[in-house]
């Protein structure tokens, strides 16, 4: 086998390991932190209203006061959104005796959010954010990005990254044990 052949070859194997790694690594979820800095962790959350996407009602978060809300922000381009969408849906379904999930359009087009949620299933309120205040209220800097109040109204956690719904339950039976 002559040198250059053998250079060919391993060129070709290196070049192969990298792109299958590329691959691997593309592939495997978002980093999910379910204890993420926020400097709202422990104080009261930032009031919000809106109207929801879909059906065009008013929400807001004093009108759920004395329950454990969940508010995810979200976007239609944003592909750990989509990729996390089912797990919010069944958390809100099965979580609906104790906690309400509220989603947040974050920079994006209300009809085009609006589709997304029709596409995902999702049937939990989520409102439009114009002007991105509610998204700057909570310091959020890009989606999907979650914030969990307590019934007292008390930002008790911050999720940076995609949620599942294990997850969300984990870090409200730990808030609800620790009696926040």
């Amino acid at each position: 086998m002559t040198r250059r052949r053998v250079i060919l070859i391993v060129a070709g194997a290196v070049i192969a390991a990298v792109i299958a790694s590329v691959a691997i690594g593309a592939a495997l979820p978002q980093s999910t932190t379910y204890d993420a800095y926020s400097p709202l962790v422990g104080k009261p959350a930032p009031s919000f209203s809106g109207t929801t996407l879909v059906g065009h009602r008013s929400v807001s978060l004093a009108a759920y006061r004395g329950r454990y809300v969940v508010v995810n922000f979200f976007a239609s381009w944003c592909t750990p959104c989509e990729d996390e969408a089912p797990a919010l849906e069944q958390f809100a379904y099965d979580s609906a005796s104790i906690a309400t999930l509220v989603g947040v359009e974050f920079e994006d087009v209300d009809s085009t959010a609006a589709s997304f949620l029709r596409q995902t299933g999702s049937t939990y309120p989520a409102i439009s954010d114009p002007g991105e205040k509610i998204a700057m209220a909570y310091g959020v800097k890009g989606p999907p990005d979650t914030y969990v109040i307590s019934p007292r109204g008390v930002v008790v956690a911050h999720i940076a990254g995609p949620v599942t719904e294990r997850g969300l339950d984990t870090v409200i039976a730990k808030v609800r044990r620790e009696g926040a």
